[in-house]
This record gives structure tokens, sequence and C-alpha cells, in this order.
């Protein structure tokens, strides 16, 4: 039995019987309770050791807290069901506290930066031993949480948000070490300086993907995966489908894409436009993964017909007589 089927109500059996929400809400409240707990032993260290990266990685771990209680709301919100207001749900707020996550760790960069400069500019003394022991109790605990996170991370864009906190605070608290040793041992200042930008750095480095891919789905931008133009050669090699019009692919979050498309086709019977129908269906969703699709058939017969002109539909008799 591991640590997460311990914290899943007791046993194997109970976490396996939980819904994939329910052990994602589950995992994000014990690295919400763990942060929590060594932010408050690690930013009291910082300030008695006078050490700005011990601080800096505090205040790292700090927007962690932050991003993974946005994170648990976010998560809370998108399990309710659909309504007349909200069609598609509530998923998208998933997405919504990604980006936040994103622009609190672009924030917190330029604050780590900006209070390391000021430092380099007037140096203080710094307790090295109380800082590398601090900080080494911090990458076990990030490096606990990443544990937990991997595994459920590859197709959740939330998850994988809060996950980018901890690789990145990881980092952090490796750079910390260092600095710790550099200055217990050889009495470099300068290193608690430069581990702060280097922390800062990649801090803001680490934000960009997860907010490019978070204004993407807000942007409803189409899949990286998915070529719209294969869509539309897809769909165009059936021989019953003569045109593709107004083809839109689009996601409603990390997981959830969208399909719709216009189709001239060439159908005689209702039975036929249906088996048509189930078949592109089958056809998309195995070459492409899509399984919200919504294809609207057009006849190439009913629409040459309603491409005439009234007058052209009444006969020569109709017209003269006015019967």
């Amino acid at each position: 039995m591991n640590f997460i089927e311990w914290c899943g109500c007791g046993c194997s059996d109970n976490f396996a019987a939980l819904t994939q929400s329910q052990r994602k809400t589950r995992l994000l409240w014990i690295i919400l309770v763990l942060l929590t707990v060594f932010f408050i032993v690690e930013w009291s260290i910082g300030l008695w050791s006078q050490s700005l990266s011990l601080q800096a990685d505090a205040g790292h771990m700090f927007s962690d807290i932050a991003a993974l209680a946005i994170s648990l709301v976010g998560s809370l919100l998108a399990q309710r069901p659909a309504n007349h207001k909200a069609t598609f749900g509530y998923r998208r707020l998933e997405t919504l506290a990604a980006l936040a996550n994103s622009l609190g760790l672009i924030f917190l960069a330029g604050f780590i930066i900006w209070e390391s400069i000021q430092r380099w500019q007037s140096p203080q003394n710094i307790m090295g031993l109380p800082m590398l022991v601090t900080a080494v109790l911090g990458l076990i605990v990030n490096l606990f949480n990443i544990t937990l996170l991997h595994p459920h991370s590859h197709n959740d864009l939330n998850l994988r948000g809060a996950m980018l906190h901890m690789i990145s605070d990881t980092v952090s608290s490796v750079g910390v070490i260092l600095a710790a040793l550099a200055v217990h041992l050889f009495n470099w200042l300068w290193a608690d300086v430069a581990v702060s930008l280097l922390v800062g750095t990649i801090t803001g480095i680490s934000a960009f993907p997860l907010l490019k891919e978070s204004l993407k789905i807000f942007l409803e931008y189409a899949p990286e995966s998915i070529d719209i133009t294969e869509v539309k050669n897809l769909l165009l090699t059936n021989a019953l489908v003569l045109e593709v019009d107004k083809l839109r692919v689009w996601k409603i979050d990390s997981t959830q894409v969208m399909l719709c498309a216009d189709l001239t086709v060439e159908c005689q019977t209702v039975d036929e436009r249906d088996y048509l129908l189930k078949k592109l269906h089958s056809t998309l969703n195995r070459s492409f993964g899509i399984t919200e699709i919504s294809l609207q058939l057009t006849s190439r017969k009913s629409q040459t017909v309603k491409s005439l002109h009234p007058l052209f539909e009444q006969s020569l008799v109709s017209l003269v007589t006015g019967k």
C-alpha cells in the first residue's frame, strides 16, 4: 500500500473506487496541506537566517499554495453538471485556474528578480546552516509532491500547471542548497543573490508554456495534434461527401475537443444519410480522437432546389392566369 492509497480512506479498494475527479481533488488537498505546513517553516527560517534565496523559495512555495487552491476550487466547480445556462458545464474553469497560475508565476518571478537586485546592492549576513537544512527538507517535500502529481498530469492542464509549480520549486530548492553550502563553507554571500536571480528566471520561463496553452484554449485554437487540412481531406475521401464548409475544431478544456462542419453530400434517402453520418462520426473519432462532433448534412438535390428563385418554380400558365 502506497501513501496515495493510504490517504484514500485507508485502503486501495476505496481509492480505486473513486472517480478521476475525486482522486484529483484528494491529491490536491494532500499536496496543499503539505506545502502550507512547510511554507510556514521555510518562511520563518528564511527571515531568521536572513537568506533571500530561502525567502524567495518560500515565496515561490506560497505561489504554489495559491495556485493549488485555485486549482482545487476550479476542479470542484468543474464537476458541476451542465445546465441551461452553462451548456458545456464548468470544465473551462480548470483552464481559467491554469491561466491564473501562469500569470501568478510570472508576477512572482518579477518580484524575486527585483528583490535580488536590491539585495545585491545591499548585502546582508546570512546563517548558512539553517538555510541548508531547510532547503534539503524543501527538496524532499517537492520531490514527494511531484511523485504524487506526475501520473495524473498528462491529460489534465490544471494538474500539469500544479506540477510545473512543483518542478520549478524543486529546481529552486536545489539552487538554495548550493547557495547554502557556498555561504556556510566559504561565506560567499553573493551566491544567495545569484541563486535568487536564477530562481526568478526559471520561475518566469516555466510559466510561459502553460500561459500559451491556456490562452489557446480560450481563443478556441485547434489542438496542435490536429491538422484541419487533414480533417477536411479525410471527410472528402468518402465518395458521398462532395464539399466541406465551415469546418471548425476547438478545445473546451485540455481534453474535450469539439468539431462542427457543414457538408454537401450525395444521399438519396434518410437511411443513407443516417448511415453516412454515423460512419463519419466513427471515422473522426478513430482518426483524431474527437468525440464531440456536430455535422450538418445537405444533399446536393435539396441544395439545388433551394437555390432556384420562386419565380422559376411557377409554371407559365400560372403566371398568366394568376392561379
